[in-house]
């Protein structure tokens, strides 16, 4: 029987990036994702024989896979960042898309925390959770839906790139991010463009209740998840690389060779608008 009274929710879709320069580079592939209310973990996973919180599982929820200190609760640990950027705390509900450890393997690109208003239950931020593959960095960014500009159901936002997420963009990017609030569709649409780079990412998924059968049948459908989109990413950065696409180091690996290209000889051991629609 579906739980029609929670937030939380299955996800279905599919992922799109396209590269059209300089090389045209694209690919498709269908996912699945859990949308969890914070407040909800221990309503979610009780009962489920293949779905579980803090213990093995075929699927189970861990919160050290995710933001802030472990010793702290994760709701908790994501209002403080919160507040830490905007300057207020927020005080609705926070739900997260996300992909859950499968057969005992996390691997999340990006996690989205959507925060709402506890007065009206409208959306009122969104945190972006986002980890770099080859360095196991994670970096947030926190953008408050008042300081987006609105298309139609589409909150939208430009801010410049900070973090090195890819080896094959450079970090002097602009992002352009869109989100559709969560409802019976979610989308969301990231685009990237640099001298001579254009990049674009495509999510779109469509709502399903949870229920043992619809959980049982996402794992049915996409057995081992998350490690299935780590070899994709890195399938994709040899197709990349074998089509000439330039490598770009980590800033931080970048500037200690600028630093030691500029060492004294003498001491040498010194110091766009468009649709979310595809």
């Amino acid at each position: 029987m579906a739980m029609t009274t929670m937030a939380s929710a299955l996800y279905v879709g599919w992922l799109r990036h396209r590269r059209q320069a300089p090389c045209d580079h694209r690919f498709r592939y269908r996912l699945f994702m859990m949308y969890l209310d914070l407040a909800e973990l221990d309503r979610v996973f009780a009962g489920r024989w293949l779905w579980s919180l803090e213990r093995g599982n075929l699927a189970c929820f861990r919160r050290s896979d995710y933001h802030g200190d472990p010793r702290i609760s994760l709701d908790e640990a994501v209002r403080r960042t919160v507040t830490d950027h905007l300057g207020r705390r927020p005080d609705g509900p926070i739900r997260l898309l996300t992909h859950l450890r499968y057969f005992g393997h996390c691997f999340n690109p990006v996690s989205f925390y959507y925060g709402f208003r506890k007065d009206d239950g409208t959306l009122d931020w969104i945190m972006a959770e986002i980890s770099n593959t080859p360095w196991h960095e994670r970096h947030v960014e926190v953008l408050a839906a008042d300081r987006a500009d609105r298309h139609g159901a589409a909150l939208h936002w430009r801010f410049d790139k900070t973090f090195h997420v890819s080896p094959f963009l450079p970090i002097e990017c602009r992002y352009d991010w869109r989100f559709t609030p969560p409802g019976a569709a979610l989308r969301s649409h990231m685009q990237v463009e640099a001298e001579g780079h254009r990049f674009d990412a495509t999510l779109v998924l469509e709502r399903r209740a949870i229920t043992g059968a619809s959980l049982a049948m996402a794992l049915l459908r996409h057995p081992a998840m998350t490690a299935r989109i780590l070899l994709g990413i890195h399938w994709q950065a040899l197709r990349l690389w074998l089509k000439g696409t330039p490598v770009f180091d980590h800033p931080r690996q970048r500037h200690a060779c600028d630093s030691r290209a500029h060492r004294p000889e003498a001491n040498p051991i010194s110091n766009v608008h468009r649709d979310l629609r595809p």
